[in-house]
């Protein structure tokens, strides 16, 4: 086999085993799915009694084995009636909105920040993988900790080492299954969603703890230690912010708190509540001024200090994918959601809204020095509660005096 030596070879090369596995898997698949489900129902269908027509949903291979049964023209096609359909839940939890759809959102975030960071500090940024202004950077970096060894500290709780950044995935995969980006286009909903959305945020710091203490590094414990004191500091904050929008909306769905912004935006009478949610955010996903549980200059890398290859990639996809939440959940409370010109579909300009929001987020790493932990804490309460608890008395007013 040829040695690889540049990018563009380790991407064809990839491309090539994909191609592979995408020729080989159905020629491997079909005939074990023929045997051990299309088989035993036909033996069934045809020595006993019932109407297998109404009793059985009839799978893609009895379509493709007996093809009088396809309708091309059916818009039930064999995929729906598989469940693999656009519309199943599976679709949804693996492709879109889900972990595909924000996996490569996120990626291209990554990009952007690093393009955008490089530009206000006068410097190339990625450049070379991809070719159009390094695009593909962050794909690159994904191959390249793929293939890097998995070291676990031989003092370390090897479960709860492992068993922390995929906890930390699911948590951000939780929040994405929640937040909704169209007014048809969602995973799950409840009326208390932002009830369960803000009870998944505060188990982040519970879940940073547990990898600081599982990698026996005083480094990684400090960085966890940090993570809980910032979380003290913006926790109550960030609710009392949000209880100004939950006021004039008058529900916990977030359905129903887009429905209420058809008027105006939030953001306008609650701009106070907008610039603490946006503050305790930035504390939340560790952004700079506030990235103190993962200081490089001080701690190395905080909590994160041990974790190498993937584990360490599954961290950073799970930060960004909570970043994309935040800022989703930003544009729903404030920015009116997917309301926008009919012209535009209302899921184009939800997500327009929150990569403008995560821009917004990123825009501070490369302009403001890191804040003591001592200034958190008093910022936070002395500052960031005050001003949640004004936005929620005006809140109070103008449902009371203006009806909004």
């Amino acid at each position: 086999m040829a040695e690889i030596t540049t990018f563009e070879q380790f991407v064809k090369r990839i491309l090539k085993i994909i191609f592979w596995l995408l020729i080989i898997l159905p020629m491997v698949a079909l005939p074990i799915f023929y045997l051990f489900y299309v088989l035993p129902v036909e033996f069934t269908c045809n020595f006993s009694l019932l109407n297998c027509s109404e009793h059985i949903n009839w799978s893609l291979a009895l379509y493709m084995f007996d093809p009088s049964k396809l309708n091309p023209f059916d818009p039930n096609s064999y995929i729906s009636q598989m469940g693999l359909g656009a519309n199943s839940m599976l679709f949804k939890l693996t492709t879109f909105p889900g972990f595909t759809f924000v996996a490569l959102l996120s990626s291209m975030v990554i990009w952007w920040e690093r393009k955008l960071l490089a530009k206000m500090q006068y410097r190339i940024g990625p450049l070379y993988a991809g070719r159009l202004e390094g695009i593909f950077q962050s794909f690159a970096d994904l191959f390249k900790l793929l293939f890097k060894e998995i070291v676990v500290p031989e003092r370390a709780d090897r479960l709860f080492f492992i068993a922390a950044p995929f906890a930390m995935m699911a948590l951000a995969g939780a929040l994405v299954g929640i937040i909704p980006i169209g007014p048809s286009t969602y995973i799950a909903t409840s009326p208390y969603s932002l009830l369960i959305v803000i009870a998944i945020i505060g188990f982040f710091p519970i879940v940073a703890l547990m990898a600081g203490w599982a990698s026996n590094n005083k480094f990684s414990f400090i960085g966890a230690m940090r993570a809980l004191y910032q979380m003290i500091s913006y926790e109550i904050p960030l609710v009392i912010s949000i209880l100004g929008v939950v006021v004039l909306a008058g529900s916990l769905d977030l359905f129903q708190i887009v429905s209420a912004q058809s008027r105006i935006w939030y953001i306008l009478p609650m701009i106070l509540g907008a610039i603490v949610f946006y503050i305790t955010s930035m504390a939340e996903v560790e952004r700079i001024p506030f990235d103190l549980p993962d200081a490089d200059s001080e701690i190395v890398a905080g909590w994160q200090t041990e974790f190498t290859s993937m584990v360490f990639g599954v961290i950073q996809l799970a930060v960004y994918v909570k970043l994309y939440a935040l800022s989703a959940l930003f544009t729903i409370l404030f920015l009116g959601g997917w309301s926008g010109p009919p012209a535009v579909p209302g899921v184009v300009w939800f997500l327009i809204k929150t990569l403008i929001v995560e821009t917004i987020f990123i825009i501070p790493r490369g302009a403001f020095p890191r804040v003591r932990i001592d200034q958190l804490i008093k910022f936070g309460w002395v500052w960031l509660i005050v001003l949640a608890f004004i936005n929620f008395f005006v809140a109070i007013a103008l449902k009371a005096f203006f009806g909004l």
